[in-house]
């Protein structure tokens, strides 16, 4: 097991008593330079595992927090090459790196050509957010072939055939989305969330995490009762957002949110 896979962190995790804490940012957001030192300082402050958005104009499972940053990112021509200079980046930390992406971008750059991309720059694979296993064949034969990780969503309104379906074709972990709807922070996590992550390991023996809506260590240390990892987008986004006129300060704030998730994890 590669120590740059989300396997490796799940176990690590597991060994310690622990869920693993996964955190989201764009790449390109606030700009490629500035998304590379946030997601560092998200390694240092405690991310097991680091999800890079592949900004996408037409995010339709994403909220406004994440959609104004993706939305920044283009307009400063972030693209797919920058996309894979930061996952370079940030996987040379030692820390697994996933790519969160919508298909239209990876088919537009062609499937081999991004897969042999992202296995070249120390990506441990894709979360693909719009597209099944059953209309995934060409990603599966193309991650398949590099070892990259397959990590498709179930939602609270899969069937439990679907469910069965989909973690046969993940690799790495489960992605649960515990709320119907877009991302966003939320001030109570959703009570969807904990019977949803039950039909999903009746099915597989593959860690699964659990994302949209956690903000602070205390509904982190909630969905660590029950799931295998913890999975954070917009808080981390909002953060950056709100000290968008001094970096410094917006890192040392995306510092304190890690730490707190990090505590809440670990709880």
């Amino acid at each position: 097991m590669s120590v740059n896979s989300t396997a490796h962190a799940f176990a690590t995790a597991r060994s310690e008593d622990r869920a693993a804490l996964v955190g989201y940012l764009p790449a390109g957001f606030p700009d490629v330079q500035g998304s590379i030192d946030a997601m560092r300082t998200m390694v240092s402050a405690g991310c097991d595992v680091i999800e890079i958005g592949l900004p996408y104009s037409d995010p339709v499972m994403d909220g406004p927090t994440i959609q104004a940053a993706a939305q920044q990112a283009l307009e400063q021509k972030t693209r797919t090459t920058d996309v894979l200079r930061v996952v370079e980046a940030v996987a040379a930390t030692g820390t697994p790196t996933v790519v969160m992406t919508y298909w239209n971008p990876v088919e537009r750059y062609g499937v081999e050509r991004f897969a042999t991309d992202l296995a070249s720059a120390g990506g441990a694979g894709l979360i693909t957010p719009d597209i099944t296993p059953d209309s995934g064949a060409e990603w599966i034969a193309a991650a398949d072939d590099r070892d990259l990780d397959k990590i498709f969503l179930v939602a609270p309104s899969s069937t439990d055939e679907r469910i069965a379906m989909t973690t046969a074709n993940c690799r790495g972990f489960v992605y649960a989305t515990a709320v119907m709807g877009v991302t966003g922070t939320r001030s109570t996590t959703s009570d969807l969330a904990g019977p949803l992550v039950a039909r999903t390991k009746a099915t597989t023996d593959l860690p699964v995490g659990v994302g949209l809506g956690v903000s602070n260590g205390a509904q982190a240390r909630e969905i660590a009762q029950f799931a295998d990892g913890v999975i954070v987008g917009s808080a981390f986004v909002r953060v950056l957002q709100e000290h968008s006129a001094d970096r410094a300060a917006g890192l040392r704030a995306l510092g304190a949110l890690t730490e707190d998730l990090a505590r809440g994890v670990r709880r």
